[in-house]
């Protein structure tokens, strides 16, 4: 039997990219490089969302058992997506396609570690209380991670291919919250962004 998640909020961390612009030739898997803590990449990701949130959804591409290995360890709920090669889009609705009995989703990338666990609070919280979609403001930047009420399901589902949830923010009313934090504008996309080791 299924739990029933209705009156909870759901993290989903989308994990499943190429990561092409950090290793053209695919060799180094960038969210499985470490942070000066040692820890990989998603690791980092996937722990600040399970520390605000019952449940995380991880999306992985086929043949990511390493990456899939790492979540499922911390606790996160692994599902492949097909299609991920099709773009972050189709990714998503795969993972609402596993978790679509939520109240609604905090939608986080596997390759932006630094974002801190107040501002997924903070984040959760405005959802709690009623927000339809937040998403963080640093020094006047939209970031991420984003959250969706369930009221936004039917479209979240429409979006597919490499139309991420974008064009919901620009069309829908979006709550945005000002916080210090600017880790959410801090994704690991080429080995220049990874800190240096101490």
């Amino acid at each position: 039997m299924q739990d029933d998640h209705r009156h909870q909020f759901i993290g989903i961390l989308l994990a499943a990219g190429r990561g092409s612009r950090f290793d053209a030739s695919g060799r180094q898997d960038k969210l499985l490089q470490p942070l000066p803590t040692g820890e990989a990449v998603v690791a980092a990701s996937a722990k600040n969302l399970l520390a605000v949130l019952p449940k995380v959804v991880a999306v992985v591409r086929p043949g990511a058992e390493n990456v899939a290995a790492c979540l499922r360890a911390l606790g996160c709920e692994i599902t492949v997506c097909a299609a991920a090669e099709q773009g972050m889009g189709e990714s998503l609705v795969h993972a609402l396609a596993q978790a679509s009995d939520a109240a609604g989703w905090l939608v986080a990338l596997g390759d932006m570690p630094f974002v801190r666990q107040e501002t997924l609070q903070t984040l959760v919280s405005a959802l709690q209380q009623g927000a339809g979609i937040v998403a963080p403001l640093y020094r006047g930047r939209r970031g991420n991670p984003v959250g969706f009420s369930r009221s936004y399901l039917p479209q979240l589902l429409e979006l597919g291919g490499d139309q991420g949830a974008r064009r919901l923010l620009q069309q829908f009313p979006v709550t945005e919250i000002p916080v210090d934090d600017p880790g959410v504008a801090l994704d690991i996309d080429t080995p220049a962004d990874l800190p240096a080791q101490g």
